[in-house]
């Protein structure tokens, strides 16, 4: 479904041509402080306009139907919804019949007997994760004390990501990348050993987001190529900070109090110029399809604060159920020692 996490969920909803796109999120604790502007910066990084992206540049002004009162969560479902304007659905006419390869055309046409919505790919366009976003701005503030970082470290196994992005622009192709995320102030403890481990967790949100390839954590696949005794930790202080990190933060499904290392392979996108070859049902044929209107040669450019956003969801779901578990009160810390910037005391 369309939804994740156990006790703190995130719903995601809309289409990319629809009236809007958002998210519910339920879970949230009561009296955390919030207010549009706080959307701002991450809405911002996920926006249109650098080169190698989108022609299309929505406002995504955050519209918050409920769950919140004078500058404060009330503990009831969140509603965050983005209105959509900019949009060209006569761009997308031709893939009903020739569904572009690589893309989810023709897995949605089984998946949904053709009544999925086709304008800007619908609900499986990337468009849809500005709701995803949202929700990583209210999961940083659960996680209050941990810091995010997210960068590109290649394009096309190209280190020059810049340069990568031009050439597959220029060419009417595209280019996948890989995403590094790096998160510092994350507790000891989050996660469940086997099924609810916080790697399993985080991949599952990660893997959400369209165009993810691959995840994986600290040395990753490298550690199949290595001995223990240079993939293990040494553990350098009785609170178990360590002086590498080949476990990327997690042992044995649970944090480890050091910096949770991840990195996300995202592909080429695939509506591009450069002609391919699929079937077209109107001819009953194979064909050629060129792909025109307003695309992104590397989705990776606007995705990686959507992965920071997917990670940071999974992470606060932990923490809310490590919460739940230890008797911790789920209740933030007010905005001053015992008062809010209403005046409003709190316990």
């Amino acid at each position: 479904m369309n939804s994740f996490g156990d006790v703190f969920k995130v719903e995601i909803f809309g289409e990319s041509h629809g009236p809007a796109v958002g998210a519910v999120i339920d879970g949230m604790p009561a009296g955390l402080a919030l207010s549009p502007e706080d959307f701002e910066a991450d809405l911002a990084r996920r926006r249109a306009g650098a080169e190698g992206t989108t022609p299309r540049v929505e406002a995504d002004v955050p519209e918050i139907l409920s769950g919140l009162h004078e500058g404060r969560a009330t503990g009831t479902p969140l509603c965050v919804v983005f209105r959509n304007a900019d949009a060209r659905s006569g761009d997308y006419s031709l893939f009903a019949a020739m569904p572009r390869p690589g893309h989810a055309d023709l897995a949605a046409r089984a998946r949904y007997g053709g009544f999925s919505d086709p304008r800007g790919s619908g609900h499986f366009s990337g468009r849809v994760t500005a709701g995803l976003v949202a929700a990583g701005v209210v999961a940083k503030k659960i996680l209050r004390g941990a810091s995010f970082s997210a960068a590109l470290l290649e394009a096309g196994g190209d280190a020059d990501v810049a340069a990568a992005v031009k050439g597959a622009s220029e060419d009417g192709d595209s280019v996948g990348a890989l995403v590094e995320l790096r998160v510092r102030g994350i507790r000891a403890g989050l996660g469940e050993p086997f099924f609810g481990s916080l790697e399993g967790t985080a991949a599952k949100a990660l893997f959400a987001v369209p165009g993810v390839r691959g995840v994986e954590f600290g040395d990753g696949f490298a550690a199949a190529r290595m001995r223990g005794s240079r993939h293990n930790d040494p553990i350098v202080a009785p609170d178990g900070t360590t002086s590498r990190n080949g476990a990327g933060g997690v042992n044995g499904g649970i944090s480890n109090g050091n910096e949770i290392v991840v990195r996300v392979a995202v592909k080429p996108a695939s509506t591009i110029k450069k002609s391919q070859a699929t079937w077209d049902f109107s001819a009953g044929a194979m064909g050629e399809l060129s792909a025109e209107g307003r695309h992104d040669a590397c989705i990776a450019l606007r995705a990686a604060v959507v992965l920071e956003a997917a990670l940071a969801v999974a992470l606060a779901d932990l923490e809310l159920q490590a919460r739940a578990r230890d008797g911790r009160p789920g209740f933030p810390a007010p905005a001053t020692e015992d008062e809010d910037t209403q005046g409003r005391k709190h316990p």
